[in-house]
């Protein structure tokens, strides 16, 4: 079984004509949030407004380090939970 992918922070937006790309550290494309500035268009195809689009980014972009700081909680919980014990006994 191969090793899953890691898609290293931080993650940043690159602003195109028709989507905002956003690439790991390494510049791998991870995710794409299509737009449509004129908005005729916009209804026909079904995207979103380029500030829409620009927020629904930045909230992909924040994963990683989301995800680092819910890590950081969690070990902290645990730390004093084991202190908690121990004081315990």
């Amino acid at each position: 079984m191969t090793e899953p992918r890691r898609f290293q922070p931080p993650w940043r937006l690159v602003e195109l004509e028709e989507a905002i790309r956003i690439e790991d550290a390494s510049g791998f494309p991870v995710a794409y949030v299509y737009l449509a500035d004129d908005e005729q268009r916009r209804s026909a195809a079904q995207r979103m407004s380029r500030e829409e689009a620009r927020r629904i980014a930045i909230r992909i972009a924040a994963i990683p380090e989301m995800q680092i700081a819910m890590m950081e909680l969690e070990n902290e919980r645990d730390e004093a939970l084991a202190l908690s014990a121990k004081k315990k006994h």
